[in-house]
């Protein structure tokens, strides 16, 4: 099914995840879909397997925490998700070299936690992870450096192959 994406988030330069200046990182782009769920997406290198050809299981956890985790300023833009707590289910092997789709939503928010869900979705559309996540909701400058904040690590990176619509 397809949804059109509402906004574009920004990326961080070295961050794992979104870092767009880190060459071992997944440059993952995370857009803010019209059903309220965020979905990112990224394409594995080889620096990220584990078994030959398999994405390893913690970077399948590192797109996971991170989605689910922004995945709370779709509605609260000035929060960031901290990890308090995070389970998966591992159902198929993830390829490298192909783009994969991460799919996070919230599922019960409070005034200072809220938990969530999220899938790796195979090029099929098949789910190949699960995750739930518990977080505590935090500002930028409650988690980071004042020196962070003004540096413009964190920035939009426009791209003219941003999707209108998403289909997963």
């Amino acid at each position: 099914m397809k949804h059109k994406v509402v906004k574009k988030q920004e990326n961080a330069r070295q961050c794992f995840a979104c870092g767009v200046d880190n060459p071992m990182g997944l440059k993952a782009f995370f857009y803010e879909m019209d059903n309220e769920e965020l979905v990112a997406i990224f394409q594995p290198l080889q620096e990220h397997q584990s078994y030959p050809g398999r994405l390893h299981g913690g970077v399948s956890a590192a797109i996971l925490d991170e989605t689910i985790g922004r995945a709370v300023m779709i509605r609260e833009p000035e929060m960031w998700g901290v990890t308090v707590e995070l389970s998966l289910k591992y159902r198929r092997p993830v390829p490298l070299d192909v783009p994969l789709k991460v799919v996070g939503r919230i599922t019960k928010s409070t005034r200072r936690i809220f938990e969530g869900t999220g899938e790796i979705l195979l090029e099929d559309g098949t789910v190949a992870v699960e995750a739930q996540g518990r977080y505590l909701k935090m500002s930028i400058e409650k988690i980071t450096t004042k020196e962070f904040i003004e540096s413009q690590e964190m920035h939009l990176e426009v791209s003219p192959q941003d999707p209108e619509e998403i289909d997963f």
